[in-house]
């Protein structure tokens, strides 16, 4: 019988599953051979899961949920890591890979706040926006998103550089109380030793960076790839000659945008604007208007 791995639990969201379902599985004083009976698999099946080596069936996490009265745990991990990732086209999932192995992001997007920083309410109203989106699709693909953000707990993180443009404060995303809490995170983001924060002002008046979003991603080994979004699709790609076209794109915003310490007055300042700010109606769909308050 193999000898028990000891799992990263921040390496996958497989890896984070088959954590789990070890760590249950022991404090309920169990074999492998013992939960297999229960759950109704082999136990050659709750082996590899339990070592990331395979990809458990939707029966299984249920089981388990239920054997360990977890509530729903392991079938919430099952939906991120499976349901909305395997649907997912290759080269978003070829993106979350390698920003879950980054060892920095240097991120850049002229609409919206970057997703490794968005709050719940901010990223569900975003995600919200889609055309014909339902529900199911929706708490997917907000899951997903969440899961995403732990890499910035890790215990060794990447370092993540990101330059905003002055309009994503301003955009009524989701109205006042949203974008309060949105620009509150930003600022306890700003606390943590491996986050960099720039505002590109308008006063920049620069264009090189209206045409997307772009992520570049450094890898262990001196691997660079760069994750670059469309309103069709993005690419992930590690092309020396995009890789450099890009990173030459990022150091031509980051020359104009603010430093860190002007950046987070405007940060404060559009949060207090927030803050007296009242909302016109409006929905996801239809955001309205802000009015400050009188």
């Amino acid at each position: 019988m193999p000898l028990p791995v000891e799992l990263n639990p921040e390496s996958s969201l497989l890896a984070r599953f088959g954590y789990e379902v070890r760590r249950q599985r022991l404090a309920a004083n169990l074999t492998q051979r013992q939960l297999a009976d229960k759950v109704m698999f082999s136990t050659s099946m709750v082996g590899m899961v339990e070592r990331a080596a395979r990809k458990p069936e939707k029966a299984f996490a249920r089981r388990c949920d239920e054997i360990f009265q977890l509530d729903g745990v392991l079938m919430g991990l099952w939906l991120m890591a499976y349901r909305w990732k395997d649907a997912a086209p290759l080269w978003f999932r070829h993106g979350l890979q390698a920003e879950q192995e980054a060892t920095a992001l240097r991120t850049w997007d002229p609409l919206l706040f970057f997703g490794l920083m968005q709050t719940e309410g901010y990223a569900r109203h975003v995600l919200a926006g889609e055309p014909g989106i339902t529900a199911e699709v929706l708490e997917q693909r907000l899951a997903t998103r969440l899961q995403r953000q732990t890499v910035l707990s890790k215990s060794e993180p990447p370092h993540l550089w990101a330059i905003i443009d002055e309009g994503v404060l301003r955009r009524p995303i989701g109205g006042p109380k949203v974008m309060r809490e949105q620009l509150a995170y930003l600022l306890e983001l700003a606390e943590r030793p491996k986050v960099s924060i720039q505002i590109l002002p308008y006063s920049a008046s620069s264009t090189c960076g209206l045409l997307s979003a772009f992520v570049i991603t450094e890898l262990p080994g001196d691997w660079t790839t760069v994750w670059a979004e469309s309103s069709i699709q993005g690419k992930v790609t590690d092309e020396p000659d995009i890789v450099r076209s890009i990173t030459t794109r990022y150091d031509a915003l980051r020359v104009e945008a603010l430093p860190q310490y002007m950046s987070l007055g405007i940060i404060k300042r559009e949060l207090k604007r927030w803050t007296g700010a009242r909302w016109c109606g409006g929905s996801h769909r239809n955001p309205g208007r802000m009015e400050g308050r009188a």
